[in-house]
């Protein structure tokens, strides 16, 4: 049965009868801005026509061309992975992918990755090693050697345009503000008072510069398949520069973060460990709290705002704010450290 919350295209392409390869069933996956089929050994990814300020996809050209640079900067790390744009079309009463009439909607395909790969089902398993940690490593510090430089890129590592997204948190968390919640007066306090006092020395983001690139800007374990034939790093954001544009040092802190996150602290110190020792960048270790409380405190953001969103449930909006408190005390201890 269709559902009449979803596009008429998407509810199309749960039945699996309307593919030109062998699926057996269609599984649909909602973020806030995509909509994600899982098919037989594809995937297929489409742009929700939403607009959340720091991302635009509310015109059909926009999702357009999003969706090529999505394909276009995915392809750095996963090649094998994204494999075409392509336009779903109107044919008929029904539609077709890359098909010869009027274009719906523009999306992605991509192959299917291993569920039992996912970086996050790998820690559920307990299953994750200093092994895995090296082929991480080994997969990003020749990304990093290779990824875009020069003098616009690296203007958003002074500190003025970290500051930028650093106390853009501040002021959209302000109103959530409460000792009986997830975020509480001195927690809001003594983390801001820290970034801010980090971000005055003006200097140490002065001497990051040369490591300021085009990175991937959402590295932690959910955007991580570890197949057995290769490390995937997928799901790079393409939707607003100034979430890539960073030191290098801010991606690395994201994983390490979410390392800790998940209690595997030795693992994490493991990875920087390997990551300063293979690139030989000694000078990620004095830049590495501050970003790992920022990464931090923006997850509890996004928890924040998830758990507040009129159309969660129940248990949704509860696991969004357990997580937020968690990330928020999270980023605390690094403030405090």
């Amino acid at each position: 049965m269709s559902d009449p919350a979803l596009p008429a295209y998407i509810n199309y392409f749960l039945d699996p009868s309307h593919y030109d390869h062998p699926v057996d069933k269609v599984d649909l996956v909602q973020t806030h801005i995509s909509y994600v089929l899982l098919a037989g050994d594809f995937v297929y990814k489409f742009k929700k026509p939403v607009d959340f300020g720091f991302l635009d996809f509310t015109s059909l050209a926009k999702r357009q061309h999003f969706v090529e640079e999505e394909l276009r900067l995915n392809r750095r790390l996963c090649p094998d992975i994204y494999l075409t744009t392509l336009a779903v079309t109107r044919e008929g009463n029904g539609f077709a992918l890359a098909g010869s009439g009027e274009v719906e909607e523009y999306g992605l395909k991509m192959k299917r990755m291993p569920e039992e790969g996912m970086m996050a089902e790998v820690i559920g398993r307990g299953e994750l090693t200093e092994d895995s940690i090296d082929a991480i490593v080994q997969r990003l510090v020749p990304f990093y050697a290779a990824a875009a430089v020069g003098p616009e890129i690296q203007g958003f590592g002074k500190a003025e345009s970290v500051a930028v997204n650093v106390l853009e948190n501040f002021e959209q968390t302000e109103g959530f503000i409460s000792d009986d919640g997830p975020l509480s007066q001195e927690q809001f306090a003594e983390i801001s008072s820290y970034a801010k006092g980090f971000l005055a020395r003006e200097e140490i983001f002065t001497s990051r510069l040369a490591q300021v690139r085009d990175c991937h800007g959402d590295l932690y374990s959910a955007n991580i398949c570890l197949a057995p034939d290769q490390v995937y790093i997928f799901d790079c954001i393409e939707f607003n520069e100034r979430f890539r544009y960073h030191d290098v040092a801010s991606d690395v802190a994201f994983l390490a973060m979410d390392l800790d996150f998940r209690g595997l602290t030795d693992l994490s110190s493991y990875f920087i460990e390997s990551f300063v020792a293979r690139s030989g960048d000694e000078g990620l270790r004095e830049v590495l709290n501050f970003y790992k409380c920022y990464r931090a405190y923006v997850r509890g953001k996004i928890g924040l705002f998830t758990a507040h969103a009129p159309e969660v449930d129940g248990a949704t909006q509860a696991a969004a704010l357990d997580a937020a408190a968690k990330y928020f005390g999270l980023a605390h201890s690094y403030a405090k450290s």
